[in-house]
């Protein structure tokens, strides 16, 4: 986990920023959420689609869409007056997953935006951050005319591990944004804290 601690001259350590990644398939609204719930100005990498680039990206269910990140996006904000996070969205199309591991190193955990329309653009990411053992959340993202879906049937359909929070949020809004990044900083806290308690049993 990467942290950032100033020492307070009392001896008690100072703030605390936490690494976090936005991660999920093309066109599901990382850019948004990022740029939504960031109190900074956004850092972001998006370029105009080209007519190659939609030839290799799978736009299917994202049309309309006429940008792309293409690396990262990035933005902070204050959860509490001792910790902030730090947010890196990464890019959702397969030819930019060679970043991800680059951006997942020290990551406390990941919030996995998902579309239901296309629930199975969430399977690489749901893979990746298993596999790392990399704690994350599964935000179900609301758009226009998606069918609404349980979190139960959410979870069932990714085939997520038992105890996996599923949760719904608007992307655009940053009340609902800081929400799925509370339950998530408090999902790794849990996991990691079960996590040393077996190590030490």
């Amino acid at each position: 986990m990467v942290s950032e601690h100033s020492a307070a001259p009392d001896g008690e350590t100072g703030p605390l920023a936490l690494k976090i990644l936005v991660a999920g398939g093309f066109g599901v609204g990382k850019t948004t959420l990022v740029g939504a719930v960031s109190e900074i100005r956004p850092l972001r990498t998006e370029e105009v689609l080209s007519q190659a680039g939609r030839l290799v990206d799978d736009t299917h269910g994202v049309n309309q869409k006429v940008t792309t990140t293409v690396a990262m996006d990035f933005g902070r904000i204050t959860i509490r007056s001792d910790l902030f996070l730090y947010l890196f969205g990464t890019p959702g199309q397969d030819r930019f997953w060679f970043l991800w591991d680059e951006l997942a190193r020290g990551a406390l955990g990941a919030v996995i935006l998902a579309d239901t329309r296309r629930l199975e653009d969430c399977f690489p990411a749901v893979d990746y951050f298993e596999h790392r053992q990399i704690p994350f959340v599964v935000a179900v993202n609301r758009f226009a005319g998606a069918r609404v879906h349980g979190a139960h049937d959410v979870s069932r359909a990714l085939d997520l591990d038992e105890g996996t929070p599923v949760v719904v949020c608007d992307a655009r809004d940053r009340a609902s944004g800081k929400d799925v990044l509370i339950q998530l900083v408090e999902y790794a806290g849990r996991m990691h804290t079960a996590r040393l308690l077996a190590s030490v049993g």
